[in-house]
Parts: C-alpha cells; sequence; structure tokens
C-alpha cells in the first residue's frame, strides 16, 4: 500500500497506484539584493548574549555536541532591507541569536515578529 497525498492531482498516481513527482534541479537565475553583513558584530552579538536560541533555547552544543558548538543564526531586530548602508548597527541591541527554525517563524510576516511576540506563539512541548 502506498501513502497518497491528496494534494497530489490524480492524472499524476500511474496505474500501479505509485506516486510520480515532478523533475526537480533545474537551474534558475535570479537577481537578487544582498545585504552584507559583518562577522565582527555577529561575533560581539555571539559573545554577549550565547549560542542559545533567545525564542526556544535550542542550543546546537547541546544537541549535537562539538559540530553544533558556535552555530546559530543571527536575527536583525530591524530588517536589514529598511536600516541603509549608513546605519551603525549595536551587536548587543540591534542583533539576537536564534535558531534556524525560529528565524523562519519570524520572518513569517512583514514587519517580523518580535522575540516577545514569536515566543508567545510557542506551543509547550509534551514529553514523548
Amino acid at each position: 500500500m502506498h501513502w497518497v497525498p491528496a494534494l497530489i492531482p490524480l492524472e499524476q498516481i500511474e496505474e500501479n497506484n505509485e506516486v510520480v513527482g515532478f523533475h526537480e534541479g533545474a537551474v534558475k537565475k535570479e537577481l537578487v539584493n544582498k545585504y552584507e553583513r559583518s562577522r565582527y558584530n555577529r561575533s560581539i552579538c555571539i559573545n554577549f548574549h550565547g549560542c542559545g536560541c533567545k525564542v526556544c533555547g535550542f542550543d546546537f552544543k547541546e544537541r549535537y555536541g562539538n559540530i553544533g558548538a558556535g552555530f546559530i543564526h543571527v536575527h536583525h531586530v530591524a530588517p536589514i532591507s529598511q536600516l541603509g548602508a549608513d546605519y551603525l548597527i549595536n551587536p548587543v541591541d540591534d542583533l539576537i541569536p536564534v535558531c534556524p527554525n525560529c528565524h523562519s517563524m519570524l520572518h513569517k510576516k512583514n514587519p517580523p515578529y518580535t522575540i516577545d511576540e514569536l515566543k508567545r506563539l510557542l506551543i509547550p512541548l509534551i514529553p514523548k
């Protein structure tokens, strides 16, 4: 028996009931703006705040050991696209360490959620 997601059109299922997907991997070129980021600012942020996510508390070193040491995303409290080239970042107040999942969730709306707003949206984990 094969699991067939309800969103797949019936035309994509062959007669033997196997799910057939679509091609992926074609090269697509896009022109995008890329904003400079300072390793120095990132380092100060992490030295001050640590490497734990300020939303959910996840720490990559605690979970993955040495390969996770120092791994964390750094979120700009005010979107970098709105700051302008002359804005001088305060690494302690303008940058916050967050895990990749929380970072993605912060940017689910525009302007992004605040750290406190996202904390309020977290659903507590139920132990297995």
